[in-house]
C-alpha cells in the first residue's frame, strides 16, 4: 500500500516558477523545493535573480535562476532551452506567478498601461504554458498552476486591467484543462486573497495618527479570518496542485482568501 504522504512529494521533478524572486513566487518556490522539486525561476533583473538563487541554494535546493522577460516569446523559448540544458529535462511543473497590478481609476488609465498589465498578467502565462506544454505532452504528465486572484471573480475600482487579466487567466486555466487533460496534464489556479507582500505594503501602512490604513481596516472587516494572508499560506496549496495528490483535479481555481469570497459582511446589530 502506498503512503498517502508520498503522493505529495515532488522528488526529482523540475518546477519553473516565474517571477520567484520575492513574495508569493518565492514562497511557492520554497514550498516546491521543500517537497523535493528542483527549482528553475526567472525575473527581469540580474541582481534579483542572483540574490534569489543564492537564497534557494542556501536552503539546499537544486536551483537555477534566469534573466528572462516572460512576455517575449523568443526569450521564453530560450529560457526553456536553458532549463533543459541545466536540468537535463524540460519543466514537469509550471507556476505562472509573474504579475503586476496598477491602481489607476479607469478613466485615467491609458490604453498602453492597460495593455501592459494584460501582457504580463495574461499573455505571459499563455506564452510560457505554450512553451512548456510540448515537453509535458512528450513525458505523459505535467502540472500547470496559474496564479489567479479574487479579481478573477470580482471587480473593484482602480484595477480594470488587473481584473480583466485575472478573469481571463481563470478561463485560460479552464481551457488548458479542456484541451490537454487527455494528455495527463492538470492545469489549475490559485486565487490568493489579500496577501501581505511588498506590493501590498502601502495598503497596510500605519497612519500618522497611529491608526490603521483605511484599506487595511476594510480588508480585515471583509475577511472572515480577520487578517491578511501571508505568502506561507500559499505553500500547501502549491504543493498539492503540483503533486500526484491532485491528479484528478483539473480546471479549478483554489481560492486562498480567508473566506472573503464566501462572505457578504457582518450584519448590522
Amino acid at each position: 500500500m502506498s503512503n498517502l504522504m508520498d503522493s505529495f512529494r515532488l522528488d526529482g521533478k523540475v518546477a519553473l516558477v516565474t517571477g520567484a524572486t520575492y513574495g508569493i513566487g518565492m514562497a511557492m518556490a520554497e514550498a516546491l523545493g521543500e517537497a523535493g522539486a528542483r527549482i528553475a525561476f526567472n525575473a527581469r533583473h540580474a541582481d534579483k535573480v542572483a540574490e534569489a538563487e543564492k537564497h534557494y541554494r542556501e536552503l539546499g535546493f537544486d536551483a537555477h535562476g534566469y534573466v528572462a522577460d516572460v512576455t517575449d516569446e523568443a526569450a521564453v523559448a530560450e529560457l526553456i532551452a536553458k532549463i533543459e540544458a541545466d536540468f537535463g529535462t524540460t519543466p514537469d511543473i509550471l507556476v505562472n506567478n509573474a504579475g503586476v497590478i496598477q491602481r489607476t481609476p479607469m478613466l485615467d488609465m491609458s490604453a498602453e498601461d492597460f495593455r501592459r498589465v494584460v501582457d504580463i498578467d495574461l499573455n505571459a502565462p499563455f506564452i510560457v504554458s505554450k512553451a512548456c506544454l510540448p515537453g509535458m505532452i512528450a513525458k505523459g504528465h505535467g502540472k500547470i498552476i496559474n496564479i489567479c486572484s479574487m479579481m478573477s471573480e470580482l471587480g473593484r475600482e482602480t484595477i480594470a486591467g488587473y481584473a480583466a487579466a485575472k478573469g481571463g487567466l481563470k478561463m485560460l486555466t479552464k481551457n488548458i484543462c479542456s484541451e490537454f487533460g487527455e494528455a495527463n496534464i492538470q492545469c489549475n489556479g490559485i486565487g490568493p486573497g489579500y496577501i501581505a507582500t511588498p506590493q501590498t505594503a502601502p495598503l497596510r501602512e500605519t497612519q500618522p495618527d497611529g491608526s490603521r490604513h483605511p484599506f487595511d481596516q476594510f480588508i480585515i472587516a471583509k475577511t472572515p479570518a480577520a487578517r491578511w494572508g501571508t505568502p506561507e499560506d500559499l505553500k500547501g496549496p502549491a504543493v498539492f496542485l503540483a503533486s500526484d495528490a491532485s491528479n484528478f483535479v483539473n480546471g479549478h481555481i483554489l481560492y486562498v482568501d480567508g473566506g472573503i469570497l464566501a462572505y457578504i459582511g457582518k450584519q448590522p446589530q
